[in-house]
């Protein structure tokens, strides 16, 4: 093993501190779970248990199904079939990412409520009362799974993509052989060696669907993420909403293992012999038409639809002309959230796998894995874990000033925004240390055996081999993070200081007064913002099919 140099400590250091920045708000959020809440407890076993951990598993359940139907759908498709109109799919089919979950809430309840745009042109037709008992009730349970799913299957398409695109040709052929049909040979073959990508791309739907709280308050679906969020501010019961979330992590741990357990000794290689992929079917006429109209579905109705409705409300409200001031303000807090909790994560990401690359030990490799959690806590519990750390800090900032006969500071940490921050830091960090450590397996350990052989050092080395190798992988990681940072609304929602709001709370002020219409040069912001980066992480994504 390498000797331990200085910087290498400085790395191994950071990587360690890392970690229990991560690890932080779930001990918080235990310690606080071991306050007794008896009153609060009664009232959540009588009234609030029984239905919200029902509603929760219907609504995870038909969300993680629906999203895996189009997913898996879309990307067999597109990836195994040539037709007109695919080249343009590929870069259409992810972008619904780029509207959060709560955004599509608001403007599928706006077209469909009575005197929606829905219900106005139906009543062209119908009678009124008939128009009325046409449109369907989205603020339901199955609403939720629709508007949701709509909006997170991207997860499962991209996951699905990767795999159906690099199978084999030896699998489908042989299958062939035996008389199998292009359906059987998608259920028996296809199918079951996606099964690991479909396991990843559902759990992140899944993790997704428990973080969310905006849409599923505005939908009316009683989750426990809305009752942890009601226990917490309209109880006042700390505790309660801690034992609460406690619940929550074990959800997110069932999911994890579902995951893993999807993934177990499964393997897929790839011929010796034959190393050819699966050519791609080609679809004329009728069927490559429809083959087109059902890929194109989701994406007009997961993105086209909110994209288009918060356009024309901008415009029809004079958003555009009226530019408001306070508008200016939000993006400018959220742009400064994001770039601080992005250039944080991404420097802390950095030195946790550079550590590990360094000298790799047990304790950097337990640091690396923590360090890659903070995505599985949902953007609720990770705010309620982290009040009583950044309060401790307020305190014992002000008992030093005390302490030193300085004017008392106040509340540093929290009416700073600085805990909006290390919120967005903890839960993205598993996206720059992800990317990063990707970009280091590509990077063989010759280059640095050979740096050091020429009398370079560690730190020589990171600058003049490792920095302009990684830069694709630490741009995406830039992308990725900031864009996720300007769709937070839970964490943000509740560790924003007084009187600051950014896009996303804005947005979900004007839909808690009922004129989410307001809003929506707001969300077209963030929708504008996340449309560029989505679509870059799908410019590599198509490779050459087989041979025919």
């Amino acid at each position: 093993m390498r000797p331990a140099t200085r910087s290498g400590r400085i790395a191994a250091a950071i990587a360690v501190a890392t970690a229990i920045l991560v690890a932080a708000p779930v001990i918080s959020i235990i310690v606080l779970a071991l306050q007794p809440a008896p009153d609060v407890w009664q009232h959540l076993i009588e009234y609030v248990l029984p239905a919200t951990l029902l509603d929760t598993a219907l609504l995870l359940v038909g969300v993680a199904a629906l999203s895996l139907a189009i997913g898996t759908g879309t990307a067999w498709t597109v990836s195994l079939h040539e037709f007109r109109g695919r080249k343009m799919l590929l870069w259409l089919l992810p972008l619904p990412l780029a509207i959060p979950t709560y955004l599509a809430a608001y403007v599928y309840v706006d077209l469909f409520e009575p005197l929606g745009l829905v219900h106005k042109t139906l009543a062209h037709w119908l009678p009124l009362q008939d128009a009325v008992r046409m449109l369907p009730n989205l603020r339901s349970l199955p609403g939720a799974v629709v508007v949701i799913a709509l909006v997170l299957y991207p997860y499962v398409y991209l996951s699905a993509r990767t795999m159906f695109q690099y199978q084999s040709a030896e699998f489908a052929e042989a299958a062939k052989t035996l008389g199998a049909s292009r359906w059987t040979t998608f259920w028996r073959i296809s199918l079951p060696m996606a099964r690991p990508a479909l396991a990843v791309g559902v759990a992140l739907v899944s993790l997704e669907t428990l973080n969310d709280i905006g849409a599923s308050e505005y939908l009316g679906v009683r989750t426990l993420t809305v009752s942890v969020f009601t226990t917490w501010l309209n109880r006042g019961s700390l505790a309660g909403a801690a034992q609460l979330s406690c619940f929550m992590l074990a959800i997110v741990a069932g999911l994890i293992a579902v995951e893993r357990y999807g993934r177990r000794n499964v393997t897929t290689e790839f011929s010796a012999e034959s190393p050819r992929l699966t050519p791609r079917t080609p679809l004329t006429g009728i069927k490559g038409g429809c083959a087109f109209a059902a890929c194109l579905l989701p994406v007009v109705l997961g993105f086209l639809v909110p994209l288009l409705y918060l356009a024309q409300q901008s415009f029809k409200r004079g958003l555009f002309a009226n530019f408001d001031v306070a508008l200016w303000r939000d993006a400018f807090n959220s742009i400064a959230f994001a770039s601080l909790a992005t250039l944080t994560a991404l420097l802390l990401g950095f030195a946790t796998i550079l550590a590990w690359r360094w000298r790799p030990n047990r304790l950097r490799f337990v640091a690396m894995n923590i360090a890659q959690t903070g995505y599985t806590l949902p953007g609720l519990v990770l705010a309620l874990g982290l009040l009583a750390p950044v309060l401790a800090i307020d305190n014992g900032l002000n008992a030093l000033a005390g302490w030193l006969g300085q004017s008392l500071p106040g509340l540093i940490v929290v009416g700073s925004g600085a805990a909006v921050v290390i919120a967005y830091v903890i839960r993205f960090l598993a996206v720059p240390t992800g990317f990063i450590k990707a970009g280091f397996e590509r990077i063989p350990h010759d280059y640095d055996d050979s740096a050091r052989a020429a009398g370079a050092g560690q730190t020589t080395t990171m600058r003049l081999i490792h920095l302009p190798l990684l830069r694709p992988a630490m741009v995406g990681a830039v992308i990725v993070v900031f864009v996720d940072c300007l769709k937070e609304l839970p964490a943000t929602l509740l560790l924003r200081p007084l009187n600051v709001e950014t896009l996303a709370t804005s947005i979900y002020q004007y839909a808690s007064r009922g004129s989410f219409e307001e809003g929506a040069l707001a969300a077209l912001l963030i929708v504008a913002a996340s449309i560029g980066p989505v679509a870059w992480l799908t410019r590599f994504s198509d490779v050459p099919a087989g041979p025919a």
